[in-house]
């Protein structure tokens, strides 16, 4: 099916859909990670953005039961080079993790999801994004484009199968919402509490901003007890339940349109220990002091080189985020830097000199990507049990 592929500022493409008829708005970002686009796309962060993937073949192996980050796909859209087509197994259209608005873990979960490993149940990709409305489109020059936003920068963009008017269209793009001053949270956080994890060790409450799965799982197994709490919780209501440790999860869109979120965190500074990731991270900068701001074309992919500044180690990382605290802005006399971007140098972890607070920038949980980062939790758990 014909398909076309427009930028704000008028660039655009022919292209075809791979998943069906539709028409879709967000701001069009790059990732660079080869593979992992299931994880990708499910993704609550990528609310808002039309996923642009770098690798030139997209789909190969289709979707796999099991392994969705959240309980539907959240990117707007999908561009790629080439679709793979089917994967060489059997198919089934039907793919669900979790049901509705609720994740689970048990026993009998942990389970199935081990024979699932070994057994999998393997849809395509193209049938995946048809059964959720989600538009997926082939036949884009990803390269031209990656270069053309690493030079223009991150922009507003739409595909359609529908409106042939290619400046009718344009304007439909340029109409539609910008994704700076916009609260994206509030449309992907649960709207109840729930307990993810009966573990009889520490106590964990979860800020769901746009949690992945891969997060809660490493806390569980680790043995925690996991309490997901949405993101417009009431200090007292998550305090109420003793929570030993509080994760404060990463998430959609501009940090500075979270007001609420930013001063419900900056009460419960100080009162529990706190580990932040990525929006989570930009969160704990705002309650600190500091300001965010908009990066040219953010950060999407799975190798991302940080500096972590006590050590002088370099870690490979997992990255999604168009948005920053500014260094400058944080009063460096009860905050220390301990990650360092070492592309753009942007800040990429925090640590509080006096109280159990830290927080980074990247994705240790690794959902999809390199596993260096991953003894953050055991540092988040250290941090709770004071050694």
């Amino acid at each position: 099916m014909k398909a076309l592929l427009m930028l704000e500022d008028g660039e655009r493409c022919d292209c075809e859909s791979f998943s069906g008829d539709g028409e879709v708005f967000g701001e069009l970002v790059f990732n660079t990670a080869l593979t992992g686009y299931q994880e990708i796309i499910t993704d609550p962060s990528y609310k808002g953005q039309i996923v642009m993937m770098t690798a030139s073949m997209i789909g190969n192996y289709g979707i796999r039961e099991g392994e969705d980050e959240s309980t539907g796909v959240h990117a707007e859209g999908l561009v790629v080079r080439e679709y793979g087509g089917r994967p060489l197994a059997k198919n089934t259209e039907k793919v669900q993790r979790y049901p509705e608005n609720t994740l689970s873990y048990s026993r009998k979960g942990r389970d199935e999801r081990a024979e699932s490993l070994h057994n999998p149940v393997i849809t395509s990709l193209a049938g995946y994004l048809s059964s959720r409305g989600i538009v997926g489109v082939e036949g884009a020059d990803t390269r031209f484009f990656t270069k053309y936003i690493r030079e223009a920068g991150a922009m507003k963009a739409g595909i359609t199968t529908r409106t042939l008017d290619k400046m009718k269209f344009l304007q439909m793009v340029k109409g539609s919402p910008d994704i700076v001053g916009r609260d994206l949270v509030k449309g992907v956080t649960v709207k109840n509490s729930y307990l993810f994890s009966e573990g009889e060790g520490l106590r964990i409450a979860v800020l769901d901003c746009g949690i992945k799965v891969s997060s809660l799982e490493l806390l569980a197994m680790r043995g925690c007890r996991v309490e997901v709490f949405p993101a417009y919780s009431d200090r007292q209501g998550i305090l109420s339940t003793r929570p030993d440790g509080i994760l404060l999860s990463n998430g959609p869109g501009d940090p500075a349109a979270l007001g609420s979120i930013v001063s419900l965190v900056e009460s419960l500074i100080g009162e529990v220990p706190i580990f932040g990731i990525c929006l989570g991270h930009q969160i704990i900068g705002q309650a600190l002091g500091a300001r965010t701001f908009k990066l040219k074309f953010g950060h999407h992919g799975g190798n991302h080189p940080v500096r972590e500044v006590r050590t002088g180690k370099v870690y490979i990382t997992s990255q999604n985020h168009g948005f920053a605290v500014n260094a400058k802005t944080l009063d460096m006399r009860d905050i220390e830097v301990s990650f360092i971007n070492l592309n753009d140098f942007t800040l990429e972890g925090l640590r509080h000199k006096k109280l159990p607070l830290f927080s980074v920038q990247f994705h240790p949980e690794a959902g999809p990507g390199p596993h260096d980062t991953m003894f953050l939790f055991d540092e988040f758990l250290r941090m709770i049990r004071g050694e």
